[in-house]
């Protein structure tokens, strides 16, 4: 059974209905957020990148990240909205958030002490209220959450 490594919480800074996780050495990766993002897909993904649409435009969005030494137990999905997986390659073992608004955030994610290759899955609670709140008085604090694991990939 997989165990736990590390969980950590963070915000992002939601605008334009998006978010990113993108690897912290970036000078290398062939598109930088928020280049060619696909808002029509709750994750999408380019080499170094995980793109991620909200249910709202602009607001706060509260972050938990998980880090897993395999498969992580499987999320009841009726306490989600959305559910995705992706691969993600790091080279440093480090993650940034990115917010089309703000650019790059303070916050770092650490997966390991160097670089490798994961597996992540993502989950979102708190779309339709995320939606309502950017239509009615525009921006808020935790309505949205995510849940994101990330576990190695066996090569």
């Amino acid at each position: 059974m997989a165990e736990l490594v590390q969980q950590q919480d963070v915000n992002a800074y939601v605008g334009f209905h998006a978010f990113g996780l993108q690897e912290s050495d970036d000078a290398d990766l062939p598109v930088p957020f928020p280049d060619d993002f696909n808002r029509h897909v709750f994750l999408s993904t380019h080499p170094g990148r995980l793109d991620i649409t909200s249910g709202g435009h602009t607001h706060t969005a509260a972050v938990s990240v998980e880090v897993w030494d395999g498969p992580p137990p499987q999320q009841n999905r009726a306490d989600w909205d959305e559910m995705a997986e992706a691969e993600f390659e790091s080279t440093s073992g480090q993650v940034a958030v990115w917010s089309m608004h703000t650019g790059r955030m303070d916050d770092l994610i650490t997966l390991a002490d160097s670089g490798g290759s994961w597996h992540v899955r993502v989950h979102c609670a708190g779309r339709a209220e995320a939606a309502a709140l950017s239509e009615g008085e525009g921006t808020g604090h935790g309505l949205e959450r995510y849940l994101v694991q990330f576990w190695p990939a066996k090569s």
